[in-house]
C-alpha cells in the first residue's frame, strides 16, 4: 500500500540546502525494563530520539523508522550493549540520508522498595528519577547515566549557634548549684533542650557517571546505595516514632554543609565510577534560596 502513497521526504527536495545537527522526536512513551541484581520492573520512560541529516537536499528523514526502533527497547533489559546496538540500527536505517551519528535520551523513575530504619518488617516506595544518555558519533560510543537523591541535611554552624543557646539556658537555670541533681537536670533538658534547634532541609545530589560500552546492566542500584551510604540521611518512605527518632539522632549526628555532601560524594565513588560529575543541592529553610555544589569531571577522567 505504501508504494501508491505520496512520499515527499523522498521525492521534494529541501527548499534551503543546508545540513542539520540532529533531526527526530521527543517525549515518547515506552515501557522499559531495568534488571539489576536482586531488582526487575518495567518501568515508564520517556525517550527522545534523533539521527543527524548531512545531506543538505534532503527534505526530512524518516521518523517511523526510528519510533520503530525504539519500540524494541521494550523487548530486553536496558544496558550499555543494547543501546549501543540500538543507535547503530538508526544509523543504518537511515543510510539514504547519509547519517552517522544518532543519540537517545531516557527519563524514567527507578521505583525501589526501602526498609524503615528501626520498625522491623515496614517498608516503603522510593523513586529516584534517572536520565540515560546514549550516543553514537561514528564509532564512538559513550552513555552516561544520571540519578538524583534526596536527602535530609542539618547546618553545622546553625547546629552550633543552638547548642550556645541551650548551654547559656543551662547555666542560667543551674546558676549558683554547687551540685545538680541528675532528675533536675533531666527535667530541664526535657522542657528546654530545644530551647533552640539546628535547620534542616530536604536535600539533592545529582550524580552522572559514564557507563562502561560493553556493560550488561546499568549499575544503578550500586550508584545510588554509595551515594546513599556517603551521605547518611536519605529520605525515608514508610516511618513509625521510632524511626522518626532514629533518623532525628542520624541527622544531629550527621552535620553538612553544601560543600561537605559533595566532597563526600565524590570521594565515597572513588575510581569506580567513570567521569562522574556531582551537584547538590540545600533547599534551605533559612533562606528563600538554595545552597548549591558542583564537582565537575577531573581532566584525567574525560582525556581521551
Amino acid at each position: 500500500m505504501n508504494a501508491v502513497l505520496p512520499d515527499v521526504s523522498r521525492t521534494d527536495k529541501a527548499p534551503r540546502l543546508s545540513p542539520l545537527d540532529w533531526v527526530g522526536m521527543q517525549g515518547i512513551d515506552l515501557p522499559v525494563t531495568i534488571a539489576e541484581p536482586g531488582y526487575r520492573r518495567e518501568l515508564h520512560a520517556r525517550a527522545d530520539v534523533q539521527v543527524d541529516l548531512p545531506l543538505p537536499h534532503v527534505k526530512g528523514i524518516h521518523m517511523s523508522r526510528l519510533y520503530q526502533l525504539l519500540d524494541t527497547l521494550a523487548g530486553e533489559p536496558l544496558s550499555p550493549r543494547v543501546l549501543h546496538r540500538l543507535l547503530r540500527a538508526m544509523i543504518d536505517s537511515h543510510q539514504d540520508c547519509n547519517s552517522q551519528n544518532a543519540r537517545l535520551r531516557l527519563e524514567l523513575a527507578l521505583l525501589v522498595r526501602r526498609p524503615a530504619l528501626v520498625s522491623a518488617g515496614l517498608s516503603g516506595w522510593k523513586s529516584y528519577p534517572l536520565t540515560l544518555d546514549a550516543s553514537l558519533h561514528g564509532d564512538a560510543f559513550r552513555a552516561r547515566l544520571g540519578v538524583a537523591v534526596g536527602y535530609s541535611s542539618t547546618c553545622p554552624c546553625s547546629a552550633a549557634l543552638s547548642r550556645q543557646l541551650v548551654e547559656q539556658g543551662f547555666l542560667d537555670a543551674f546558676a549558683g548549684q554547687e551540685r545538680l541533681d541528675p532528675e533536675a537536670v533531666a527535667h530541664w533538658l526535657r522542657r528546654h533542650a530545644t530551647l533552640a534547634t539546628p535547620h534542616s532541609q530536604r536535600s539533592e545530589a545529582r550524580v552522572a557517571v559514564d557507563l562502561a560500552s560493553d556493560g550488561d546492566t546499568l549499575g544503578l542500584l550500586a550508584l545510588i546505595d554509595r551515594i546513599e551510604a556517603a551521605l547518611g540521611t536519605p529520605v525515608q518512605t514508610a516511618v513509625k516514632r521510632a524511626d522518626e527518632q532514629a533518623f532525628a539522632a542520624l541527622n544531629g549526628q550527621n552535620l553538612m554543609f553544601v560543600e561537605d555532601a559533595a566532597r563526600r560524594i565524590r570521594d565515597a565513588l572513588g575510581d569506580d565510577f567513570a567521569n562522574p560529575a556531582v551537584h547538590v543541592r540545600h533547599m534551605e529553610s533559612l533562606h528563600p534560596h538554595d545552597a548549591a555544589a558542583w564537582v565537575a569531571p577531573r581532566p584525567e577522567d574525560t582525556a581521551g
